[in-house]
């Protein structure tokens, strides 16, 4: 049964991206490599309302890579996968190439 989160408000499900363990040629990686704690945006809120009523838009979009607090966000499993659910203003960044 394939189930399909939508968060509500201002809230943003994240998938965390897992750092590779080895690299192309084969080299073993240590665990506590310098990575940044990432995640791709799999789903966002419709956004909040100011106290005027008007709706302020989430910040980030579907396929985004951002940066995410090293504690925080609330787990949730969907089927075999886990993600993480976010606020809107507790992401820190998006990341470009």
């Amino acid at each position: 049964m394939a189930k399909r989160l939508i968060p509500t408000l201002n809230r943003v499900l994240v998938e965390n991206i897992l750092p590779p363990s080895k690299t192309i040629s084969g080299i073993l990686l240590p665990e506590k490599s310098s990575v940044l704690n990432s995640g791709k945006v799999i789903a966002v809120g419709p956004g909040a309302r100011d106290r005027a009523g008007n709706l302020v838009p989430v910040s980030v979009k579907e396929g985004d890579n951002v940066l995410l607090p090293e504690f925080g966000g609330t787990q949730v499993k969907l089927g075999e996968k886990e993600f993480l659910l976010y606020r809107d203003e507790d992401i820190m960044a998006t990341l470009h190439d």
